[in-house]
Protein backbone atom coordinates (compact mmCIF):
# COMPACT_ATOMS: atom_id res chain seq x y z
CA UNK A 1 0.00 0.00 0.00
CA UNK A 2 2.80 2.37 0.86
CA UNK A 3 4.52 1.73 -2.47
CA UNK A 4 1.27 2.19 -4.37
CA UNK A 5 0.67 5.55 -2.70
CA UNK A 6 4.21 6.66 -3.55
CA UNK A 7 3.78 5.62 -7.19
CA UNK A 8 0.42 7.39 -7.42
CA UNK A 9 1.62 10.65 -5.88
CA UNK A 10 4.93 10.52 -7.77
CA UNK A 11 3.12 10.05 -11.09
CA UNK A 12 0.70 12.86 -10.33
CA UNK A 13 3.52 15.20 -9.33
CA UNK A 14 5.47 14.33 -12.48
CA UNK A 15 2.47 15.08 -14.70
CA UNK A 16 1.84 18.42 -12.97
CA UNK A 17 5.51 19.42 -13.20
CA UNK A 18 5.63 18.45 -16.89
CA UNK A 19 2.57 20.54 -17.69
CA UNK A 20 4.09 23.45 -15.76
CA UNK A 21 7.76 23.26 -16.80
CA UNK A 22 7.35 22.72 -20.56
CA UNK A 23 5.47 26.01 -21.13
CA UNK A 24 7.83 27.71 -18.71
CA UNK A 25 10.82 26.43 -20.69
CA UNK A 26 9.30 27.69 -23.95
CA UNK A 27 8.64 31.03 -22.28
CA UNK A 28 12.28 31.24 -21.20
CA UNK A 29 13.45 30.61 -24.78
CA UNK A 30 11.01 33.18 -26.16
CA UNK A 31 12.17 35.71 -23.58
CA UNK A 32 15.82 35.10 -24.52
CA UNK A 33 15.05 35.64 -28.21
CA UNK A 34 13.12 38.83 -27.45
CA UNK A 35 15.99 40.10 -25.34
CA UNK A 36 18.52 39.37 -28.09
CA UNK A 37 16.40 41.02 -30.77
CA UNK A 38 15.74 44.07 -28.59
CA UNK A 39 19.48 44.46 -28.08
CA UNK A 40 20.10 44.09 -31.83
CA UNK A 41 17.43 46.68 -32.65
CA UNK A 42 18.93 49.15 -30.19
CA UNK A 43 22.36 48.59 -31.75
CA UNK A 44 20.99 49.17 -35.23
CA UNK A 45 19.21 52.36 -34.20
CA UNK A 46 22.33 53.65 -32.45
CA UNK A 47 24.45 52.99 -35.54
CA UNK A 48 21.79 54.55 -37.78
CA UNK A 49 21.83 57.70 -35.68
CA UNK A 50 25.62 58.00 -35.96
CA UNK A 51 25.57 57.29 -39.69
CA UNK A 52 22.88 59.92 -40.20
CA UNK A 53 24.86 62.52 -38.19
CA UNK A 54 28.13 61.77 -40.03
CA UNK A 55 26.58 61.96 -43.51
CA UNK A 56 27.40 65.65 -43.86
CA UNK A 57 31.03 65.26 -42.85
CA UNK A 58 34.02 64.76 -45.09
CA UNK A 59 33.92 61.35 -46.85
CA UNK A 60 30.53 60.83 -45.30
CA UNK A 61 32.10 60.29 -41.88
CA UNK A 62 33.31 56.83 -42.81
CA UNK A 63 36.11 56.90 -40.29
CA UNK A 64 33.69 57.66 -37.49
CA UNK A 65 31.36 54.91 -38.65
CA UNK A 66 34.25 52.40 -38.95
CA UNK A 67 35.39 53.12 -35.40
CA UNK A 68 31.85 52.72 -34.14
CA UNK A 69 31.40 49.43 -35.96
CA UNK A 70 34.70 48.11 -34.62
CA UNK A 71 33.44 48.74 -31.11
CA UNK A 72 30.15 47.00 -31.77
CA UNK A 73 31.74 44.01 -33.50
CA UNK A 74 33.58 42.74 -30.44
CA UNK A 75 33.93 39.02 -29.80
CA UNK A 76 30.64 37.11 -29.28
CA UNK A 77 28.65 40.23 -30.23
CA UNK A 78 26.09 40.49 -33.06
CA UNK A 79 27.69 41.23 -36.45
CA UNK A 80 27.03 44.89 -37.37
CA UNK A 81 27.57 46.51 -40.77
CA UNK A 82 26.44 49.49 -42.85
CA UNK A 83 25.63 49.29 -46.56
CA UNK A 84 26.04 52.80 -47.95
CA UNK A 85 23.92 54.22 -50.72
CA UNK A 86 26.65 53.55 -53.30
CA UNK A 87 26.84 49.85 -52.24
CA UNK A 88 29.96 50.17 -50.09
CA UNK A 89 29.88 47.96 -47.01
CA UNK A 90 31.37 49.23 -43.79
CA UNK A 91 32.13 46.76 -40.98
CA UNK A 92 31.69 42.99 -41.14
CA UNK A 93 29.55 41.96 -44.09
CA UNK A 94 26.39 40.12 -43.17
CA UNK A 95 26.10 36.95 -45.29
CA UNK A 96 22.83 35.55 -46.50
CA UNK A 97 20.97 38.86 -46.97
CA UNK A 98 19.12 38.78 -50.26
CA UNK A 99 19.06 41.67 -52.68
CA UNK A 100 15.31 41.92 -52.40
CA UNK A 101 15.57 42.46 -48.66
CA UNK A 102 18.27 45.10 -49.18
CA UNK A 103 16.16 46.94 -51.79
CA UNK A 104 13.17 46.90 -49.42
CA UNK A 105 15.27 48.45 -46.65
CA UNK A 106 16.65 51.13 -49.05
CA UNK A 107 13.09 52.23 -49.68
CA UNK A 108 12.88 53.32 -46.04
CA UNK A 109 11.37 50.30 -44.33
CA UNK A 110 12.90 48.90 -41.13
CA UNK A 111 12.26 45.20 -40.44
CA UNK A 112 13.73 41.97 -39.11
CA UNK A 113 14.81 39.46 -41.70
CA UNK A 114 15.33 35.71 -41.26
CA UNK A 115 17.74 34.43 -43.94
CA UNK A 116 16.87 30.78 -43.31
CA UNK A 117 18.94 27.74 -42.49
CA UNK A 118 20.56 27.55 -45.95
CA UNK A 119 21.91 31.09 -45.55
CA UNK A 120 23.27 30.71 -42.04
CA UNK A 121 20.10 31.01 -39.98
CA UNK A 122 19.63 33.57 -37.24
CA UNK A 123 17.96 36.96 -37.62
CA UNK A 124 19.05 40.23 -39.25
CA UNK A 125 17.76 43.62 -38.14
CA UNK A 126 17.73 46.05 -41.04
CA UNK A 127 17.28 49.79 -40.37
CA UNK A 128 17.44 52.39 -43.20
CA UNK A 129 19.25 55.72 -42.72
CA UNK A 130 17.10 58.10 -44.71
CA UNK A 131 18.82 61.17 -46.15
CA UNK A 132 22.26 59.68 -45.72
CA UNK A 133 22.85 59.20 -49.42
CA UNK A 134 21.95 62.57 -51.01
CA UNK A 135 24.76 62.42 -53.57
CA UNK A 136 23.78 58.89 -54.54
CA UNK A 137 20.20 59.97 -54.91
CA UNK A 138 21.15 62.44 -57.62
CA UNK A 139 22.90 59.70 -59.52
CA UNK A 140 20.55 56.77 -59.18
CA UNK A 141 17.17 58.10 -58.12
CA UNK A 142 15.27 58.35 -54.91
CA UNK A 143 14.81 54.61 -54.62
CA UNK A 144 18.45 54.23 -53.71
CA UNK A 145 18.85 57.25 -51.44
CA UNK A 146 19.17 55.35 -48.10
CA UNK A 147 22.03 53.60 -46.43
CA UNK A 148 21.11 50.44 -44.52
CA UNK A 149 22.33 49.34 -41.13
CA UNK A 150 22.45 45.55 -40.68
CA UNK A 151 22.81 43.78 -37.32
CA UNK A 152 22.96 39.98 -37.65
CA UNK A 153 22.13 37.76 -34.62
CA UNK A 154 23.11 34.08 -34.80
CA UNK A 155 20.99 31.19 -33.46
CA UNK A 156 23.43 30.77 -30.56
CA UNK A 157 23.07 34.41 -29.59
CA UNK A 158 19.28 34.16 -29.84
CA UNK A 159 19.33 31.34 -27.31
CA UNK A 160 22.04 32.65 -25.02
CA UNK A 161 21.30 31.69 -21.41
CA UNK A 162 18.44 29.35 -22.34
CA UNK A 163 20.27 26.11 -21.53
CA UNK A 164 21.33 27.17 -18.01
CA UNK A 165 17.78 28.35 -17.38
CA UNK A 166 16.43 25.00 -18.51
CA UNK A 167 18.85 23.19 -16.20
CA UNK A 168 17.69 25.42 -13.37
CA UNK A 169 14.08 24.56 -14.15
CA UNK A 170 14.93 20.86 -14.24
CA UNK A 171 16.68 21.18 -10.89
CA UNK A 172 13.67 22.97 -9.47
CA UNK A 173 11.39 20.26 -10.84
CA UNK A 174 13.59 17.53 -9.36
CA UNK A 175 13.62 19.25 -5.98
CA UNK A 176 9.84 19.60 -6.06
CA UNK A 177 9.54 15.94 -7.03
CA UNK A 178 11.75 14.82 -4.12
CA UNK A 179 9.85 17.10 -1.75
CA UNK A 180 6.55 15.68 -2.97
CA UNK A 181 7.79 12.09 -2.59
CA UNK A 182 9.09 12.81 0.92
CA UNK A 183 5.73 14.28 1.90
CA UNK A 184 3.94 11.36 0.24
CA UNK A 185 6.17 8.88 2.08
CA UNK A 186 5.34 10.44 5.45
CA UNK A 187 1.65 10.49 4.59
CA UNK A 188 1.75 6.90 3.32
CA UNK A 189 3.67 5.75 6.40
CA UNK A 190 1.05 7.33 8.64
CA UNK A 191 -1.81 5.69 6.76
CA UNK A 192 -0.04 2.32 6.57
CA UNK A 193 0.84 2.42 10.28
CA UNK A 194 -2.78 3.12 11.19
CA UNK A 195 -4.03 0.42 8.82
CA UNK A 196 -1.59 -2.18 10.16
CA UNK A 197 -2.63 -1.34 13.71
CA UNK A 198 -6.27 -1.89 12.80
CA UNK A 199 -5.38 -5.22 11.16
CA UNK A 200 -3.38 -6.27 14.21
CA UNK A 201 -6.20 -5.39 16.60
CA UNK A 202 -8.66 -7.28 14.37
CA UNK A 203 -6.41 -10.36 14.45
CA UNK A 204 -6.13 -10.15 18.23
CA UNK A 205 -9.90 -9.86 18.60
CA UNK A 206 -10.37 -12.81 16.24
CA UNK A 207 -7.88 -14.79 18.35
CA UNK A 208 -9.91 -14.24 21.48
CA UNK A 209 -8.00 -11.33 23.03
CA UNK A 210 -11.12 -9.30 23.69
CA UNK A 211 -9.25 -6.56 25.56
CA UNK A 212 -7.40 -5.48 22.39
CA UNK A 213 -8.16 -1.88 21.43
CA UNK A 214 -7.01 0.37 18.57
CA UNK A 215 -5.54 3.85 18.95
CA UNK A 216 -7.19 6.54 16.77
CA UNK A 217 -4.41 7.18 14.23
CA UNK A 218 -4.23 8.36 10.64
CA UNK A 219 -6.91 10.13 8.58
CA UNK A 220 -10.39 10.84 9.85
CA UNK A 221 -11.87 7.75 8.17
CA UNK A 222 -9.33 5.41 9.82
CA UNK A 223 -9.85 7.10 13.20
CA UNK A 224 -13.59 6.55 12.79
CA UNK A 225 -12.96 2.91 11.88
CA UNK A 226 -10.76 2.48 14.97
CA UNK A 227 -13.55 3.84 17.16
CA UNK A 228 -16.09 1.48 15.65
CA UNK A 229 -13.68 -1.46 16.05
CA UNK A 230 -13.19 -0.58 19.73
CA UNK A 231 -16.96 -0.41 20.21
CA UNK A 232 -17.26 -3.83 18.56
CA UNK A 233 -14.57 -5.26 20.86
CA UNK A 234 -16.31 -3.88 23.94
CA UNK A 235 -19.64 -5.27 22.77
CA UNK A 236 -18.19 -8.74 22.11
CA UNK A 237 -16.32 -8.67 25.41
CA UNK A 238 -19.52 -7.84 27.26
CA UNK A 239 -21.50 -10.58 25.52
CA UNK A 240 -18.80 -13.22 26.06
CA UNK A 241 -18.35 -12.21 29.70
CA UNK A 242 -22.07 -12.53 30.32
CA UNK A 243 -22.15 -15.91 28.57
CA UNK A 244 -19.10 -17.09 30.52
CA UNK A 245 -20.66 -16.09 33.81
CA UNK A 246 -23.89 -17.89 32.98
CA UNK A 247 -21.98 -21.04 32.01
CA UNK A 248 -19.81 -20.90 35.12
CA UNK A 249 -22.84 -20.35 37.34
CA UNK A 250 -24.60 -23.32 35.78
CA UNK A 251 -21.52 -25.53 36.20
CA UNK A 252 -21.07 -24.54 39.82
CA UNK A 253 -24.74 -25.28 40.52
CA UNK A 254 -24.19 -28.79 39.19
CA UNK A 255 -21.32 -29.44 41.60
CA UNK A 256 -23.58 -29.75 44.64
CA UNK A 257 -25.87 -32.51 43.29
CA UNK A 258 -22.86 -34.28 41.78
CA UNK A 259 -21.12 -34.28 45.16
CA UNK A 260 -24.30 -35.66 46.75
CA UNK A 261 -24.40 -38.44 44.15
CA UNK A 262 -20.79 -39.34 44.89
CA UNK A 263 -21.51 -39.55 48.62
CA UNK A 264 -24.57 -41.73 47.95
CA UNK A 265 -22.48 -44.00 45.74
CA UNK A 266 -19.85 -44.41 48.41
CA UNK A 267 -22.55 -45.44 50.90
CA UNK A 268 -23.81 -48.38 48.85
CA UNK A 269 -23.26 -51.82 50.37
CA UNK A 270 -22.61 -53.52 47.03
CA UNK A 271 -18.99 -52.68 46.28
CA UNK A 272 -19.31 -53.48 42.56
CA UNK A 273 -22.39 -51.28 42.20
CA UNK A 274 -20.68 -48.56 44.23
CA UNK A 275 -17.63 -48.71 41.94
CA UNK A 276 -19.81 -48.53 38.82
CA UNK A 277 -21.86 -45.59 40.04
CA UNK A 278 -18.72 -43.92 41.38
CA UNK A 279 -17.10 -44.16 37.93
CA UNK A 280 -20.21 -42.58 36.36
CA UNK A 281 -20.16 -39.80 38.91
CA UNK A 282 -16.45 -39.24 38.25
CA UNK A 283 -17.20 -38.94 34.54
CA UNK A 284 -19.94 -36.44 35.31
CA UNK A 285 -17.52 -34.47 37.48
CA UNK A 286 -15.04 -34.33 34.60
CA UNK A 287 -17.77 -33.06 32.29
CA UNK A 288 -18.76 -30.37 34.76
CA UNK A 289 -15.10 -29.42 35.18
CA UNK A 290 -14.76 -29.20 31.39
CA UNK A 291 -17.75 -26.85 31.25
CA UNK A 292 -16.15 -24.61 33.87
CA UNK A 293 -12.83 -24.49 32.06
CA UNK A 294 -14.53 -23.81 28.71
CA UNK A 295 -16.46 -20.95 30.31
CA UNK A 296 -13.23 -19.52 31.72
CA UNK A 297 -11.61 -19.56 28.29
CA UNK A 298 -14.51 -17.46 26.99
CA UNK A 299 -14.17 -18.73 23.45
CA UNK A 300 -10.52 -17.75 23.05
CA UNK A 301 -8.18 -20.00 21.09
CA UNK A 302 -5.68 -21.86 23.30
CA UNK A 303 -2.42 -20.02 23.77
CA UNK A 304 -3.71 -16.62 22.65
CA UNK A 305 -3.95 -15.03 26.11
CA UNK A 306 -1.11 -13.92 28.39
CA UNK A 307 -0.47 -13.54 32.11
CA UNK A 308 2.42 -13.15 34.53
CA UNK A 309 3.22 -16.58 36.01
CA UNK A 310 5.01 -15.19 39.07
CA UNK A 311 2.18 -12.77 39.90
CA UNK A 312 -0.51 -15.47 39.71
CA UNK A 313 1.56 -17.87 41.86
CA UNK A 314 2.01 -15.19 44.53
CA UNK A 315 -1.72 -14.41 44.48
CA UNK A 316 -2.90 -18.06 44.75
CA UNK A 317 -0.28 -18.91 47.38
CA UNK A 318 -1.58 -16.04 49.50
CA UNK A 319 -5.13 -17.35 49.02
CA UNK A 320 -4.29 -20.90 50.23
CA UNK A 321 -1.91 -19.83 53.00
CA UNK A 322 -4.55 -19.58 55.80
CA UNK A 323 -5.81 -23.14 55.18
CA UNK A 324 -2.25 -24.47 55.03
CA UNK A 325 -1.46 -22.81 58.34
CA UNK A 326 -4.58 -24.33 59.89
CA UNK A 327 -3.28 -27.77 58.86
CA UNK A 328 0.17 -27.05 60.24
CA UNK A 329 1.83 -26.98 56.82
CA UNK A 330 4.82 -24.91 55.76
CA UNK A 331 4.40 -23.32 52.34
CA UNK A 332 7.60 -22.13 50.64
CA UNK A 333 7.08 -19.81 47.67
CA UNK A 334 10.18 -19.30 45.51
CA UNK A 335 9.15 -16.68 42.91
CA UNK A 336 10.76 -13.41 41.73
CA UNK A 337 9.76 -10.34 43.74
CA UNK A 338 6.95 -8.11 42.45
CA UNK A 339 9.36 -5.42 41.23
CA UNK A 340 11.33 -7.91 39.10
CA UNK A 341 10.76 -8.51 35.38
CA UNK A 342 7.48 -10.35 34.63
CA UNK A 343 7.39 -13.98 33.47
CA UNK A 344 4.70 -13.96 30.74
CA UNK A 345 3.20 -17.31 29.73
CA UNK A 346 0.59 -18.11 27.09
CA UNK A 347 -2.17 -18.90 29.57
CA UNK A 348 -5.09 -16.79 30.78
CA UNK A 349 -5.07 -15.72 34.46
CA UNK A 350 -8.24 -17.74 35.17
CA UNK A 351 -6.83 -20.96 33.68
CA UNK A 352 -3.53 -20.58 35.51
CA UNK A 353 -5.40 -19.95 38.75
CA UNK A 354 -7.41 -23.13 38.14
CA UNK A 355 -4.17 -25.11 37.65
CA UNK A 356 -2.68 -23.79 40.89
CA UNK A 357 -5.89 -24.36 42.81
CA UNK A 358 -6.06 -27.94 41.56
CA UNK A 359 -2.41 -28.77 42.33
CA UNK A 360 -2.37 -27.08 45.73
CA UNK A 361 -5.76 -28.61 46.56
CA UNK A 362 -4.40 -32.07 45.71
CA UNK A 363 -1.57 -31.61 48.20
CA UNK A 364 -3.89 -30.35 50.91
CA UNK A 365 -6.47 -33.09 50.31
CA UNK A 366 -4.24 -36.13 49.75
CA UNK A 367 -1.25 -35.66 52.05
CA UNK A 368 -1.20 -35.82 55.86
CA UNK A 369 -1.60 -32.60 57.79
CA UNK A 370 1.74 -30.98 58.56
CA UNK A 371 3.20 -31.96 55.15
CA UNK A 372 5.21 -29.08 53.70
CA UNK A 373 4.62 -27.63 50.24
CA UNK A 374 6.99 -25.88 47.81
CA UNK A 375 5.97 -23.60 44.91
CA UNK A 376 8.78 -22.60 42.50
CA UNK A 377 8.76 -20.43 39.34
CA UNK A 378 11.72 -20.49 36.94
CA UNK A 379 12.58 -17.96 34.25
CA UNK A 380 11.69 -20.35 31.37
CA UNK A 381 7.99 -20.41 32.31
CA UNK A 382 8.06 -23.53 34.50
CA UNK A 383 5.92 -23.98 37.61
CA UNK A 384 7.02 -26.69 40.05
CA UNK A 385 4.76 -27.92 42.88
CA UNK A 386 6.48 -30.29 45.35
CA UNK A 387 5.60 -31.84 48.70
CA UNK A 388 7.05 -34.30 51.20
CA UNK A 389 4.07 -36.60 51.25
CA UNK A 390 3.79 -40.22 50.04
CA UNK A 391 4.38 -39.23 46.42
CA UNK A 392 3.22 -41.01 43.24
CA UNK A 393 3.24 -44.77 43.01
CA UNK A 394 3.45 -45.10 39.22
CA UNK A 395 3.77 -41.83 37.26
CA UNK A 396 2.56 -43.52 34.06
CA UNK A 397 -0.69 -44.59 35.70
CA UNK A 398 -1.20 -41.25 37.40
CA UNK A 399 -0.86 -39.46 34.06
CA UNK A 400 -3.96 -41.23 32.72
CA UNK A 401 -7.03 -38.99 32.83
CA UNK A 402 -9.36 -39.71 35.72
CA UNK A 403 -7.00 -42.02 37.58
CA UNK A 404 -4.93 -41.37 40.68
CA UNK A 405 -2.93 -43.50 43.01
CA UNK A 406 -4.27 -41.52 45.97
CA UNK A 407 -7.91 -42.35 45.44
CA UNK A 408 -8.95 -39.09 43.80
CA UNK A 409 -10.45 -38.59 40.36
CA UNK A 410 -7.19 -37.25 38.90
CA UNK A 411 -8.93 -34.13 37.59
CA UNK A 412 -6.34 -31.76 39.06
CA UNK A 413 -3.47 -33.29 37.10
CA UNK A 414 -5.63 -33.42 33.98
CA UNK A 415 -6.39 -29.69 34.30
CA UNK A 416 -2.69 -28.95 34.62
CA UNK A 417 -1.76 -31.16 31.65
CA UNK A 418 -4.49 -29.80 29.35
CA UNK A 419 -3.69 -26.17 30.18
CA UNK A 420 0.06 -26.66 29.70
CA UNK A 421 -0.38 -28.46 26.38
CA UNK A 422 -2.81 -25.84 25.08
CA UNK A 423 -0.13 -23.20 25.72
CA UNK A 424 2.52 -25.26 23.91
CA UNK A 425 4.12 -26.76 27.04
CA UNK A 426 4.26 -30.06 28.91
CA UNK A 427 3.70 -31.58 32.36
CA UNK A 428 6.19 -33.89 34.04
CA UNK A 429 5.37 -36.01 37.09
CA UNK A 430 8.12 -37.31 39.34
CA UNK A 431 9.55 -37.55 42.81
CA UNK A 432 10.46 -34.52 44.85
CA UNK A 433 13.91 -34.16 46.43
CA UNK A 434 11.96 -33.70 49.66
CA UNK A 435 10.61 -37.26 49.40
CA UNK A 436 7.12 -36.60 48.02
CA UNK A 437 5.52 -35.86 44.67
CA UNK A 438 6.75 -33.34 42.10
CA UNK A 439 4.64 -31.78 39.31
CA UNK A 440 6.55 -29.65 36.79
CA UNK A 441 4.32 -27.62 34.48
CA UNK A 442 6.15 -25.92 31.63
CA UNK A 443 3.91 -23.33 29.99
CA UNK A 444 4.55 -21.84 26.57
CA UNK A 445 6.13 -18.40 26.64
CA UNK A 446 5.89 -15.54 24.15
CA UNK A 447 9.04 -16.69 22.35
CA UNK A 448 7.92 -20.31 21.91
Amino acid sequence: MRRQLLVLIGTTTAVVLTVLLIPLGLLVRSHAEDRAMTDATERAQSIAGVVGSAAGQRDGGREVVDNLLNGFNAKDQPRSSVVLADGTVLGRRTPGVSEDALKLARRGRAFTYAPGEKRGGGRVVMVPVLGSGASAARASGPAHSASVVQVAVTDEQLRAGVLPSWFALLGLGGALMLLGLAFADRLAARIVRATRQLANVSDRLAGGELTARADPLGPRELRLLAGRLNELGERIDGLVTAERERGADLAHRLRTPVAALRLDAEGLRDEGEAARIGASVAALERSVDGVIRAARRAGADPGTQRCDLAAVVRERAAFWMPLAEDQGRTVTVDVPPPHASPHPVRVSPDELSAVLDALIGNVLDHTPEGTSLWLTVSSDGTLTVEDEGPGFGDAAEVAVRGESGAGSTGLGLDIARTTAEDSGGTVQLGHSPHGGASVRCHFGTHGD
